[in-house]
């Protein structure tokens, strides 16, 4: 959007403005003062106060991202000073609620909006066509001010972080602990996964996709929330923000500094797009003409927003405030609107609260050693350990084990019920459980009969809250001659199923001896999905695949 827009008419409205001014001189310097169309404009008296403006004030409200509101409203003071011919009112408002107002046709209250991303355009517009409705008109300009994605770090954690440089691929790897603050409402943090996915390893989805599921197992309410928990954590740990929020931060509380770390494989910036929430015009040329000076007015105050924290439009200008260095290095270009959006629902689905019972294969066979010397059981427990802590405490997990004859005929065996993971008692008696699953190897495997029984228990026990699933993992094929047969299990699995009461079930089929055609009938019947790894050893990076994929079953590629 062209900043200068408006400038033929300024010029015209100039001068008109000089000659009217210059004819009320000559007729006050006559006659003392003189009758005007709207009333009375009198000489001012030494001392006296300045005299009202002749013109009709023009109403312009505009809403703000908390974060650059406060500025914002320093300078709309400014602005009203010089043109008495506009009232301007500043509302604080989070861009997500909004970008929820505007998406559904509601009134926004407010002729120009300054949210934290000009990604909320392309959100708007996919939340728009969810709801049937048309695209916003919101005419989305340039940004007026931006500020960088950092890692801000407690100050008394600093030696922790000199050892090395600190980047997304620190993230990537897990060598440094993060909290991220919910994307769904942060442009910052969504800014933070687009860097995250552009420096994962090229054609690689699981280590974006595993860097993801571990942000999400610890989801602070608020910025204040991940700070807080920051300072308290055991380990050195950083928050994913932005430079401002460390400036603000620290201004507020000088007792708790924190110093913002810049990623050293670069990063982008957050930016406070001009938006004009009626579009290009309002159809009310005084409003016009004030929305677009006013946009001029916040182009023309660098100062005022490095005083307050911003860097310029383009990420140029010094700040001086504690915590962060005075000029940081040039920005890297921000993912696309589109691409953030895709970022956006991958995250979603990562992060959906689950509430899961684990089916895990305890036949002989699972004893067998694999190329790396380690038994099949072994490697289970390696990767069920690895996922167990990259679940949120939130997470809710029941675990059976299964083989012929567990108890009496009876396949499977009931360990532990289904119950969050943030229970701590629960989560070390799982953490027992998968420890001692080695001692009760032995029989065959009772495929069938276990997995319908899985389902039915998921059913009985169902929370509409979460996602509801069976993730079982095995290293064989169906070995019960006394059981029900896969025709059967497919029918009586078509017969309960329940649309009010969806319970999918992931097959992990690990090893050379799956039945990988019979687990992929049994899932799509479900609307699960079977996934496959040809070595055991691959099984950490399925279960990444089993967790990450929810949303495109049974059909992923």
């Amino acid at each position: 959007m062209s900043v200068g827009r408006h400038s033929d008419k300024r010029r015209r409205r100039g001068l008109i403005a000089g000659i009217v001014a210059a004819a009320v001189a000559l007729v006050l310097v006559a006659g003392g003062g003189v009758a005007w169309a709207t009333g009375y404009i009198d000489v001012p008296l030494p001392g006296a106060a300045s005299p009202q403006p002749s013109c009709k004030q023009t109403p312009m409200s505009v809403v703000a991202d908390p974060s650059i509101a406060p500025v914002l409203t320093k300078i709309a003071k400014t602005f009203d000073a010089k043109n008495p011919c506009v009232k301007t009112t500043v509302r604080t408002e989070d861009s997500a609620d909004t970008a929820s107002v505007i998406a559904s046709g509601g009134n926004p209250k407010a002729d120009v909006w300054i949210p934290d991303s000009a990604a909320w355009s392309d959100r708007m517009g996919a939340t728009a066509g969810s709801l049937g409705r048309p695209a916003p008109v919101a005419a989305f300009g340039d940004p007026i001010a931006t500020t960088p994605v950092v890692f801000a770090a407690p100050a008394d954690q600093a030696e922790a972080f000199t050892a090395g440089s600190v980047g997304w691929s620190s993230i990537l790897g897990g060598t440094v602990s993060a909290l991220l603050p919910d994307p769904e409402g942060s442009a910052a943090s969504l800014l933070a996964l687009g860097a995250l996915q552009a420096h994962a390893p090229a054609g690689d989805t699981r280590t974006f996709a595993g860097a993801m599921i571990a942000l999400g197992k610890t989801i602070p309410r608020s910025l204040d929330a991940a700070m807080a928990s920051a300072e308290k954590a055991a380990t050195p740990t950083v928050v994913i923000t932005t430079e401002h929020s460390v400036v603000t931060s620290n201004a507020a509380s000088p007792d708790d500094q924190f110093f913002a770390l810049y990623p050293a494989d670069g990063t982008s910036a957050a930016s406070y797009p001009y938006v004009r929430v009626a579009g290009l015009s309002a159809a009310t040329v005084g409003l016009d003409t004030a929305v677009g000076d006013f946009e001029k007015t916040l182009r023309d105050s660098g100062k005022t927003f490095a005083k307050a924290g911003f860097r310029g439009p383009d990420g140029s200008g010094d700040i001086s405030a504690p915590g962060i260095v005075k000029t940081p290095d040039p920005l890297q270009p921000a993912a696309e609107g589109t691409a953030q959006l895709a970022i956006l629902r991958s995250w979603s689905v990562l992060t959906l609260r689950s509430r899961m019972l684990a089916v895990v294969d305890v036949s002989g066979s699972m004893s067998e050693p694999t190329a790396s010397g380690l038994r099949r059981i072994d490697i289970f427990q390696q990767a069920a350990m690895g996922a167990l802590q990259k679940f949120s405490g939130e997470v809710e997990l029941g675990i059976w084990d299964f083989s012929t004859n567990r108890v009496g005929t009876q396949d499977w065996e009931d360990l532990t019920p289904i119950a969050p993971l943030g229970d701590a008692q629960h989560a070390q008696d799982i953490a027992n459980i998968i420890a001692g699953l080695p001692a009760r190897l032995g029989g065959a495997t009772g495929l069938y009969d276990t997995t319908l029984a899985a389902v039915q228990r998921v059913q009985e026990t169902y929370d509409p809250s979460k996602v509801n699933s069976v993730l079982l993992i095995t290293d064989g094929k169906n070995e019960d001659d006394n059981g029900i047969s896969l025709d059967d299990l497919l029918a009586k699995l078509q017969a309960t199923e329940d649309p009010k009461k969806p319970v999918p079930v992931i097959f992990i089929g690990f090893g050379p001896d799956t039945d990988l055609d019979a687990m992929t009938r049994i899932a799509k019947v479900t609307g699960g999905a079977a996934y496959s790894a040809s070595k055991p050893e691959d099984l950490g990076n399925v279960l990444v695949d089993a967790l990450s994929q929810r949303t495109c079953r049974p059909n992923c590629p």
